[in-house]
């Protein structure tokens, strides 16, 4: 059967949709992680903590299924990057799980049994559930930017040589801190949205103030690490964007600054970081105004500036070897096959619309700020 679309128009089409994957986890779960890393922060009594889970509670369970996605979106579109990132980076995603599985079991056991101490105790592991993957997930694409420590020899094995804790590096760290921020600030915009007036609306909206503050000030010194650093890649030679996925195939350097080649080549993608600036500003003057849906939407457009910055600059890097920089995995040299790509994506245009629908559906359902009278009176709250 012939293929209406070509392999390079595919392998676009599915880095494209990577990066929806990733944006569209970042917009839901992200303000969920947000919510849960202020939780200690904003609301001072058990009834003030109630209202605050009570925001995400109807909804934290359907928004992990864009991690699903995006995993299943990697080991299926990106065999290569999966089976290299997956492996070499198996602590660290360890650490992430175990967070999260605390969400959960803090969600469901908190209010089990009326003790502050024992309350008290699952608040501080849903803090934990919230700050440690966004943590993490930062400090994993500061190492993506950098590059990661792994190699490919003839046969296509993969070999990482790195550790856990040399993951952590200052850029990194930035990086991570700067995913913090990002998401406390999302976070935020949210409990604007969900809390009435009040203390807890109000305390939301400070910390909201501050990170908008810090996300501005490291997107900017992370900005000045890549163009005055020794960070970036670049393809040594023309390769065929239509040829067989070879990791081995592409000829890549170590190219400092070469983070910033596409955005002279393609102006256009300026906008990424624009937005990257402008969604913190607009949400920090959204707080500053009492305007609280435009605080959301700025933190919103922080994210997909961020991230988009993020893959803009890189393309068609997906993941770059420090080491060897010959064993980069690209767009072009990463992905799985012709077919298999074009099945994915008639399989995608099916079932995404839907659940695009449902999600929406759903939000619309449950929306509306949560009270202090119904988490008194409503049984059905966490």
């Amino acid at each position: 059967m012939s293929i209406p679309l070509d392999y390079e128009t595919l392998r676009v089409i599915w880095w494209l949709l990577l990066g929806v994957l990733l944006i569209g986890f970042a917009l839901t779960d992200g303000f969920d992680l947000g919510v849960a890393a202020l939780l200690p922060f904003v609301a001072r009594d058990d009834v003030e903590r109630r209202m605050v889970i009570n925001t995400i509670g109807a909804t934290w369970e359907g928004n992990q299924v864009w991690f699903i996605l995006g995993g299943g979106a990697i080991f299926a579109a990106w065999p290569f990057v999966y089976a290299v990132s997956f492996s070499g980076f198996y602590l660290a995603m360890f650490l992430v799980l175990a967070a999260l599985i605390l969400r959960p079991v803090g969600f469901k056991y908190r209010s089990k049994h009326d003790d502050k101490g024992w309350r008290t105790r699952w608040d501080w592991a849903l803090f934990v559930g919230g700050f440690v993957p966004a943590l993490v997930f930062g400090v994993a694409v500061g190492n993506v930017l950098v590059g990661a420590p792994f190699r490919l020899d003839g046969d296509l094995r993969s070999f990482y040589e790195g550790t856990l804790l040399g993951l952590f590096t200052p850029f990194t760290l930035l990086t991570g801190l700067l995913s913090v921020a990002m998401l406390v600030l999302h976070g935020s915009g949210w409990l604007s949205l969900k809390v009435e007036s009040g203390a807890v609306h109000d305390r939301a909206r400070r910390w909201g103030q501050i990170a908008a503050v810090v996300a501005i000030a490291l997107f900017a010194i992370g900005g000045a690490f890549i163009a005055f650093g020794d960070m970036g890649y670049r393809v040594a030679e023309m390769v065929d964007p239509n040829g067989p996925s070879n990791p081995l195939r592409t000829a890549t350097v170590a190219a400092p600054g070469a983070w910033l080649d596409n955005y002279g080549r393609y102006p256009w993608m300026l906008i990424a970081p624009v937005l990257g600036f402008a969604g913190p500003v607009l949400a920090f003057f959204g707080i500053r105004g009492g305007r609280d849906t435009l605080v959301f939407t700025g933190s919103s457009l922080a994210n997909v500036g961020i991230i988009s910055t993020v893959g803009l600059s890189m393309f068609p890097f997906i993941l770059p070897s420090s080491i060897d920089p010959a064993s980069s995995l690209t767009a072009w040299n990463a992905s799985s096959s012709h077919g298999t790509l074009f099945t994915m994506l008639i399989v995608t245009i099916i079932f995404l619309p839907i659940v695009l629908i449902y999600t929406a559906w759903a939000y619309k359902i449950m929306f509306g700020r949560v009270t202090r009278e119904q988490v008194d009176t409503n049984p059905d709250f966490y």
